[in-house]
C-alpha cells in the first residue's frame, strides 16, 4: 500500500477532494494530514473525514526536528502540498528526494515565488491581462514554486472574469486533475 501525508495551512478544498479520490483505493492511502494553522478549517474536514491530522507550529517545523522526525516514522511515499504556505526546510527536501509535491494556483513560472499564492496569483493574473491561467504540480526543492514541473494544466479567462471567476476556475482544475496526477506518480503510469 503506497502512503500519501499531506500537508494544509487553510480550509483544506484540495485535501478533502484527495481524500475522497482515494477512499477504498486498493494501493493507496492517506496516511494524515499535517497543518501549520491551529485554527485551519482543514482540520475539521479531516476530523469529519476520520483522517489523523497533526497540528505543529512554525518553530517545530523550521527550527527543530520534529516533523522530520513524526514523516520519517510515518514513511511516506508522497507527500502532497494542498494548499500549504510556509516554504519546505532543505533538510525535509533531502530526507524526501522527489517525494514532496505542490499544487500552485498559476502556470510557473509565471506568478511564483514567496507570496504568491491564493488571491495573490489570481489578482496579478488578471492585473496583467493574461488569456489564460491554470494550475502547476511540481517536486519541491529550497525555493518556491521552482522544483522541476511534473504537469501543467490550463484555462482561458476574459478580462470580464473577476478575481473570484479566476480562482474558481482554477480550483476546479485543482479538483479535476491534482488526485489523477498524485496517483499517477504512485503507480508509475
Amino acid at each position: 500500500m503506497k502512503r500519501i501525508i499531506l500537508f494544509a495551512s487553510g480550509s483544506g478544498s484540495n485535501v478533502e477532494n484527495i481524500v475522497r479520490y482515494f477512499e477504498g483505493h486498493p494501493a493507496i492511502e492517506i496516511s494524515g494530514v499535517l497543518t501549520n494553522k491551529r485554527d485551519a478549517f482543514v482540520i475539521d474536514r479531516c476530523n469529519r473525514l476520520g483522517i489523523p491530522v497533526l497540528y505543529f507550529n512554525k518553530s517545530g517545523f523550521a527550527g527543530s526536528s520534529l516533523v522530520l522526525q513524526v514523516l520519517q516514522c510515518m514513511n511516506p511515499d508522497l507527500i502532497i502540498l494542498a494548499g500549504f504556505l510556509l516554504k519546505i526546510p532543505s533538510e525535509l527536501v533531502a530526507a524526501f528526494p522527489k517525494r514532496i509535491i505542490n499544487i500552485h494556483p498559476a502556470l510557473l513560472p509565471k506568478f511564483g515565488g514567496k507570496g504568491m499564492y491564493g488571491k495573490h496569483v489570481h489578482t496579478a493574473v488578471k492585473a496583467q491581462g493574461e488569456s489564460e491561467t491554470g494550475i502547476t504540480i511540481h517536486f519541491v526543492n529550497e525555493h518556491y514554486d521552482e522544483g522541476a514541473i511534473i504537469r501543467q494544466f490550463k484555462v482561458g479567462i476574459s478580462e470580464r472574469d473577476s478575481v473570484d471567476q479566476i480562482a474558481a476556475k482554477v480550483q476546479s482544475l485543482e479538483h479535476k486533475h491534482f488526485p489523477e496526477v498524485i496517483e499517477a506518480i504512485l503507480l508509475d503510469t
